[in-house]
Order: C-alpha cells, then structure tokens, then sequence
C-alpha cells in the first residue's frame, strides 16, 4: 500500500451579525471539489461566549493577579467553528 502525500486546506470563516453568528467551514482534499458546509447560533445561544482573543486576556488578567475563581466556565467556540465550554 502507497500513499501519495496530497494538500489538504481547511477554513473556518465566522461572521457575527444582528441575529447572532454564521460559520462557515471548508474542506479540500487535494484536486477534490472543496467541501462546504454553513450553521448559525442565535443571540441567545451566544449569551456569555468568550472567544479565543479574549480568552488569551482572561488568562493573563488571572495569572497577573494569581488567582482562580472556582467553577470559571464560559461558551466558548472551539477550532471546528462548534459551541462547546472553555473551564478555567
């Protein structure tokens, strides 16, 4: 079995707007036709979501004052353009 090496691009677009956020994301395997696929979060289900620049500055602004509040959990959207939670 021989496996030719072949590129493989992957994009994850986000938008925020009145209603709330679209993302968009794209797969393309090599010379294949690119994968696309869209989903949207309401308002409401974004209450709170602290995405990833204002993470990294939450982190900093914890560390500088060496502290931790119990329980510190946030929305948060992960690296495939997903809702999921980000616990500190």
């Amino acid at each position: 079995l021989q496996l030719t090496p072949h590129p493989t691009e992957k994009m994850t677009h986000i938008v925020s707007h009145e209603h709330g956020m679209t993302v968009w994301k794209t797969l393309q395997e090599g010379e294949a036709e690119p994968q696309c696929q869209s989903f949207s979060y309401s308002r409401a289900r974004l209450q709170g979501v602290l995405l990833e620049g204002a993470s990294l500055l939450l982190l900093r602004v914890l560390a500088r004052r060496h502290t931790m509040p119990p329980g510190l959990v946030f929305p948060a959207i992960d690296t495939e353009g997903d809702l999921c939670t980000s616990s500190y």
